[in-house]
């Protein structure tokens, strides 16, 4: 599936057999929302960063908002307090559990078992992973980079 990105570096990683300087080049891989922009820091970056972090502290309040509707729910259920703690005490371990992995992965590529429905339950994590991150690099950047100048490094030899 091809995507379209933007900034610096253009659309698909294979060539289009066209020839020119372009061809043997290692090309950037995309990162989500930010396309290849990354590496120059062009073509909005520091805006899309912002909108990013932004967005995904939304993300964070609308998805507390509906937990609370959950949880309220349980109370009016009447459920009882030992249920409605271990429902609580589930989603926060869940979510530190998910910004664990999720900040982890913008670092190293993730394993191939990682488990999708931790992740899933976990969504505030993942959320506040992206808000802190994007204060500092696009969400997966310092992989990107490390992987490409490797990739240039192995062309040049």
């Amino acid at each position: 599936m091809k995507r379209r990105v933007g900034g610096g570096g253009g659309g698909s990683r294979g060539g289009s057999g066209s020839g020119g300087a372009a061809e043997g080049v290692a090309r950037p891989e995309p990162i989500r929302f930010f396309g290849t922009t990354w590496v120059a820091h062009d073509g909005g970056y520091a805006w899309r960063r912002a909108g990013l972090a932004a967005g995904s502290l939304v993300a964070v309040a609308a998805g507390a908002a509906v937990l609370r509707f959950g949880f309220q729910g349980l109370a009016d259920a009447d459920v009882g307090p030992f249920v409605t703690f271990l429902a609580v005490a589930g989603f926060a371990v869940c979510s530190g559990l998910a910004f664990q992995r999720t900040w982890r992965g913008f670092s190293r590529r993730r394993e191939s078992g990682s488990e999708p429905g931790l992740l899933v339950i976990g969504f505030l994590g993942v959320l506040l992973a992206y808000f802190f991150r994007a204060f500092t690099e696009a969400p997966g950047e310092a992989l990107h980079r490390a992987e490409h100048v490797a990739a240039l490094g192995r062309r040049r030899s």
